[in-house]
């Protein structure tokens, strides 16, 4: 609900919870997981050898936006963009667009080919573009769910069709992507349209409103012609005059689940959002934020908690300015199961957004498109989980056959400091010719510091000697690529003269 605010800004620029012991692990000796094409069992997705795995990603939007392209590629080439998403931890993209791009001869528009950017994607239309961002996210290990944002270019829709595009040529749409891609184990599932809304109802019957039997139409179509195909089903706003977020209400799947003719395909959807988005009446509640829970419960979580089928929170973002969006996030991240605890028998997720221009959330990428907005992004550490085997390339090349050395640069910077605390980012950088399995960086502060909280790596401190060591997702570096971890210390004043790093 209340979304037009944001997308119109980017257009410019209780149930039983099934204890599944150990499903979460991986044998020791197995395969990476992520390979070939997914399934669903129960409440989890599977891959091709049966392992499970965890969505955790990411929404890059624009191709559905009056540029038809993502965004910023003003600013970045997109290679670094998706290099940079991998050495943040996130290991799957959800892509917006609308129909428009799938229109003959539909062009991007606002990229920078200056210096070299973007080099490739000269002269290619909007679903060439495409098709370049899936070829280099599979070579990093990034998989891809390809999102039916809106019928065109102009906006939102309540339902999945409108006077200019009806629902043959959604169905047409979607069937031509889904053959677009048949085979190629990257795009691992098609969103079939963005946040129903009022009107639209679920399980009500009316083939003209009710999302559930149009879900289905779309979903087999889809699988007619691309079995493989996981299909993501949003909820609706309303459902037995309950109302919430545009989308992200599945309270009707209890009586009217979805039927696919080809089964452990499916996955439910749904969207939350903060205050800075809108308010609802949970965040007034005077149990806030403890009443959360029972909320998510509600609408979306007993879904999950029933083993009914995987669930994916496929949008969710704040500005995180308030304390109420603070403790909304803390309890979000909470809810969803940690990936230390839990591993993949967790729910699914795809942060909104990368993007900074969402006008009511923000990204996880500051206003120069580059900077990333540390505090944000380690809100979400917890739930993070590990990446995806790649093709070679984009991040994820194979070994350089005629030896070479390993070796790292750290470069650390203190991005705010108030005195009494302060917030650090560093970036390590693979400085040598072969690939870095893992890393470690040192420094010594000279005053009192401690850190007191830190994302994406894990540390030790002896007196003022701190050494960090890299997380399970981002220890993995090519040959020339990078990853970055931030904390928290106190006192403030905790700049460092000299940081080393060593790798493996």
């Amino acid at each position: 609900m209340f979304r037009s605010l944001r997308r119109g800004l980017c257009a410019v620029v209780a149930a039983l919870l099934l204890p599944l012991a150990g499903v979460g692990a991986q044998p020791a000796g197995a395969a990476e997981a992520g390979a070939g094409y997914w399934h669903t069992s129960g409440r989890q997705i599977l891959d091709a050898a049966g392992q499970p795995v965890r969505i955790a990603g990411i929404n890059w939007f624009g191709f559905e936006t009056g540029n038809h392209v993502v965004h910023g590629l003003w600013a970045r080439d997109y290679k670094s963009m998706l290099d940079q998403m991998k050495s943040l931890g996130y290991n799957t993209l959800r892509l917006p667009f609308s129909d428009d791009i799938l229109k003959s001869g539909t062009m991007p528009d606002s990229i920078n080919f200056a210096d070299g950017k973007n080099a490739d994607l000269q002269g290619l239309t909007s679903v060439q573009v495409l098709d370049r961002i899936v070829a280099y996210a599979g070579q990093a290990g990034l998989k891809i769910v390809l999102d039916r944002h809106r019928p065109d270019a102009g906006g939102q829709s309540a339902l999945w069709y409108t006077a200019s595009v009806p629902e043959s040529t959604w169905i047409a749409n979607l069937k031509s992507l889904a053959t677009r891609y048949k085979g190629n184990t990257t795009v691992i599932g098609i969103d079939l349209h963005n946040e129903p809304h009022d009107p639209a109802c679920w399980g009500c019957g009316d083939t003209t409103r009710d999302w559930r039997l149009a879900a289905q139409r779309a979903g087999n179509a889809v699988l007619s012609v691309n079995p493989d195909l996981l299909i993501m089903v949003e909820g609706v706003q309303s459902y037995n005059g309950v109302s919430g977020w545009w989308g992200g209400n599945l309270m009707g799947v209890a009586q009217y689940p979805v039927q696919l003719d080809v089964p452990n395909r499916l996955v439910y959807s749904a969207h939350d959002y903060a205050t800075s988005v809108a308010q609802q009446p949970w965040f007034g509640d005077p149990s806030f934020p403890d009443n959360l829970p029972g909320v998510w419960d509600r609408y979306w979580g007993y879904i999950f908690k029933q083993n009914i089928a995987p669930v994916w929170l496929g949008e969710f973002g704040t500005t995180l300015q308030s304390t109420v969006d603070q403790k909304w996030l803390t309890a979000l991240a909470s809810y969803l199961r940690s990936t230390s605890a839990h591993g993949a028998d967790s729910f699914h997720w795809t942060f909104w957004s990368w993007n900074p221009n969402s006008g009511d959330t923000g990204g996880i990428l500051k206003d120069d498109w580059s900077t990333v907005d540390t505090v944000k992004d380690g809100y979400l550490a917890t739930i993070k989980a590990p990446g995806f085997p790649g093709s070679g390339g984009g991040g994820d090349p194979d070994p350089d056959p005629g030896g070479g050395t390993a070796a790292c640069s750290a470069v650390y910077t203190v991005s705010s400091d108030w005195g009494g605390g302060f917030n650090a980012e560093v970036k390590v950088t693979n400085t040598g010719s072969l690939p870095v399995k893992s890393w470690k960086v040192t420094w010594t502060w000279g005053g009192a510091q401690k850190v007191t909280s830190m994302w994406n790596a894990s540390y030790a401190q002896s007196g003022g000697t701190v050494t960090v060591s890299n997380a399970d997702h981002n220890g993995a570096i090519a040959a020339g690529g990078s990853a970055s971890f931030g904390f928290s210390g106190a006192p403030g004043g905790g700049g460092v003269h000299g940081v080393s790093c060593t790798a493996t």
